[in-house]
Parts: structure tokens; sequence; C-alpha cells
């Protein structure tokens, strides 16, 4: 969020000092400008005072920091619901629950795909990279896709969803501006 230092110029000391008050919801830049323009304008501030909005600016940096940009979250839910489908198509494949081997290929297979999801909610912004890499090794597998239409319509159908909800999660997240990854905010 932007704020102008010109238009806190404006205000008068009454408003200017309700920006600067612990209670204070403004954002921590706002807050900053109004500490500047009061001194600038002669307010003397005790070194109590000046700790005091001085912590309040870096607390309200610290939770601003923190924020995961709606659009982890967003990316997130549809990535586990796809691996959700992926669950369900497991007991719906009969190739898949014949055999114990391809039960456990297909459990690990799963598991890394939450890790997946979990790491997108925890904004890690390279994970749209590894997505990316994935859906274009997974343009192979289009085929496969086209062969499970045919032959198991329920679980191609489940499939297509899920390559629906994949793409748009990637879509997703690389509208995510780069300031909100959770590894800048980290440093």
């Amino acid at each position: 969020m932007s704020v102008k230092k010109s238009v806190l110029e404006q205000k008068t000391n009454t408003e200017l000092e309700k920006y600067i008050i612990p209670e204070s919801r403004f954002v921590p830049e706002a807050i900053r400008y109004a500490f500047e323009i009061l001194k600038s304008r002669g307010r003397h501030f005790s070194d109590d005072e000046v700790k005091s909005i001085e912590w309040l600016i870096a607390t309200k940096e610290e939770v601003e920091d923190n924020v995961v940009h709606e659009n982890y979250i967003k990316a997130s839910n549809l990535f586990l619901v796809s691996v959700g489908l992926g669950l369900i198509n497991i007991f719906l494949a009969p190739e898949i629950t014949a055999e114990g081997s391809t039960i456990a290929v297909s459990i690990f297979t799963l598991g890394f795909l939450l890790i997946i999801g979990l790491l997108i909610r925890k904004s890690f912004d390279w994970m749209k990279y590894v997505l990316l890499v994935f859906m274009i090794i997974g343009v192979l597998a289009i085929p496969l896709l086209l062969q499970n239409i045919m032959y198991q319509p329920v679980v191609g159908i489940i499939n297509l969803i899920q390559t629906a909800l994949q793409v748009v999660t990637l879509v997703i997240l690389f509208k995510i501006p780069a300031n909100h990854s959770a590894e800048k905010q980290r440093v």
C-alpha cells in the first residue's frame, strides 16, 4: 500500500498525532511520515515516545511482511483439490488397486504433491517453476489422458479436471507480485 507524504502534510498536528498512538491502525509508512512531519513542525518527542513509535513501526512492518498473498492460498487450495481428486482416482482405477507396488507408488506421488501444495501455501515463490517443469513434462502424458477418457471415462474426466486445476494453479502463481515470496520475507 502506498502512502503519499504530501497528503499527510495537509493534515493538522492533532490529526497526525492519531497516526503515532500505540493503537494506530495505519500502515508503517504512514506512521513514519506522520512522525517525520510532526518533528519537522517542531513537535518534540521524548526518548520514550521515540522508542515507542519506532517499536510501533517495526511491529507493523513485521506483521505486514508475514502476510501471505491471497493468491498463494487460492493456488494451494486448487492444487490440494487436485491431489484429492487423485486420491479418488486411485480407488476408481482397477489397475492401480490390483498390485501393492502401484498403490505404494500412487500414495508416494500423492504425498509428494501434497508437500508441493503445502509449500505453495507457505508462499515459496520457486514452486511455480517446479510446477511449470512438471506441466511441461505432463504434456507428454496427453495421449494417456485421451486414452483414459476413451476407456475409463470417469477416471479420464477426473484426470482432465486435475490438469485444468493445475493449469489454473500455475496461472495464479505467476500472477503474484515478486515482493510477496517467502524467501524475500525471511531475508
